[in-house]
C-alpha cells in the first residue's frame, strides 16, 4: 500500500479557513497505533471546528474525523488488528484506559481523549495515524465510501437512538432531514419506532417518507407539538439541527417521561419553560458520537438493514471544494473524499 513511498499526500488547514494540497513525510506509528492507507474520508460540518479555528489548533492540522482505510503497519504493543483489514476512525481518537470514566465504562468520556484531526492529524490524507483502542471494524459488504459517513453522521445518530428509552412501536420524532436527520429517519424505521420527520418546508416530505416516516411535519407551517400530542407523544425527539424554540416545541409535545435527545450543534441558545419539564417529568439532554463498540454496531446494524447516508464524492485534491460545499448547506447530505 505505502511500500517504497517515503511521502504522502494530504489537505491541511494552514490557518483559519484555508486548506491546502501538501505532502508530509510518512513515518511508523509508535507502540499502541496503527499507520493507515486511508481509502475515503467523511467531509462533517465539525470539520470547521479544526479549519476555522474553533477549537484551539495548532497549524498546520489535517482534518478529518470519518475516515475508512487499512492498517499499513501496526504499532509495538497493538492486538486484536491486522495488517490489511480494514478499519475506521472516527471523531474520539481513542480511549486511556486508566482515567476515571474509563475505569468506570464510560469510553466516550474519557479525560485525556484526543479528537481526530484535531488533537491530531486526520483523515483528509492517503496515510493517517491512529491509536488502535479507537479502531472500527468495517464489514466487508460496506464499502469504503459507504461507511465513511456512518463514523460520525451515523454512530451519533444510531447511538442517540439505541441509547433512548424508546422501545419498538412507540413513536419517535426526528428533527431536522439533513446530514445527521437523513440517516437517523432510517435508523428510526429500521429499529422499529413509529417516525415523525421534522422538516422546514412542504418540499421535504416526500424524501422523509422515501427514507422511511411515516409522518412529515413542516414546521414553518404548524408547530410540531400538537401533531406529536394528537398520536399520544413521542416517546423521544432526535433534535439534529436547530437550537431555541424549536427545542421548546417539540419538549411540549413528549408523552410522560418522554425524552428529547441534542446531538446538533447550533449557535442558537436552546430554550424551554420548567414547567414544560416538570409536568410529565419530560427529559432533555445531549449526547456525543458513541464508542468504538457502538461503532462496529453502527456499522453492523447499517449493512444488514440497508441504512445509509446520501452521498456525493470528490477526490483528496477537491477537498477545499467540498469543504466549501458542505459549510455552504449545499451538500445532499454528505461530502466524502476519495483516495486514488
Amino acid at each position: 500500500m505505502t511500500k517504497g513511498k517515503t511521502t504522502y499526500r494530504a489537505v491541511q488547514a494552514v490557518s483559519k479557513g484555508k486548506l491546502e494540497l501538501t505532502e508530509k513525510p510518512l513515518v511508523d506509528p509508535g507502540p499502541g497505533y496503527v499507520r493507515i492507507h486511508v481509502e475515503a474520508c467523511g467531509v462533517c460540518h465539525s470539520d470547521s471546528g479544526t479549519v476555522e479555528a474553533v477549537f484551539p489548533v495548532q497549524f498546520p492540522r489535517v482534518p478529518g474525523h470519518e475516515a475508512v482505510g487499512r492498517i499499513d503497519v501496526l504499532g509495538a504493543g497493538v492486538e486484536g488488528w491486522k495488517v490489511g483489514q480494514r478499519v475506521g476512525v472516527g471523531f474520539l481518537a481513542g480511549n486511556c484506559g486508566y482515567c476515571i470514566p474509563c475505569r468506570s465504562g464510560d469510553l466516550v468520556g474519557c479525560l485525556n481523549q484526543a479528537f481526530t484531526g484535531i488533537h491530531h492529524d486526520g483523515g483528509y490524507a492517503e496515510v493517517m495515524i491512529a491509536k488502535a483502542s479507537g479502531l472500527i471494524s468495517v464489514p466487508d459488504d460496506l464499502s469504503s465510501e459507504t461507511a465513511a459517513p456512518l463514523l460520525c453522521a451515523g454512530l451519533t445518530t444510531f447511538s442517540a437512538l439505541r441509547n433512548s428509552d424508546a422501545k419498538a412501536g412507540d413513536l419517535v420524532a426526528i428533527q431536522g432531514i439533513g446530514g445527521l436527520g437523513h440517516l437517523a429517519v432510517q435508523y428510526a424505521r429500521h429499529m422499529g419506532f413509529e417516525v415523525m420527520a421534522i422538516g422546514l418546508g412542504p418540499d421535504t416530505d416526500g424524501l422523509a417518507k422515501k427514507l422511511g416516516a411515516h409522518h412529515y411535519i413542516d414546521s414553518t407551517a404548524s408547530k410540531p407539538d400538537d401533531t406529536l400530542l394528537a398520536l399520544g407523544g413521542a416517546a423521544a425527539v432526535l433534535i439534529t439541527s436547530s437550537g431555541g424554540e424549536m427545542v421548546s416545541d417539540v419538549i411540549k409535545g413528549l408523552r410522560p417521561g418522554g425524552v428529547a435527545i441534542v446531538i446538533g450543534v447550533s449557535p442558537e441558545p436552546v430554550k424551554f419553560l420548567g414547567q414544560d419539564l416538570l409536568f410529565g417529568a419530560r427529559k432533555i439532554h445531549g449526547t456525543l458520537t458513541g464508542n468504538p463498540a457502538t461503532g462496529d454496531a453502527t456499522l453492523k446494524f447499517s449493512s444488514l438493514s440497508g441504512a445509509k447516508a446520501m452521498i456525493e464524492t470528490m477526490p483528496l485534491e477537491r477537498a477545499p471544494e467540498a469543504y466549501a460545499k458542505m459549510m455552504a448547506g449545499k451538500a445532499r447530505f454528505r461530502m466524502v473524499l476519495t483516495m486514488q
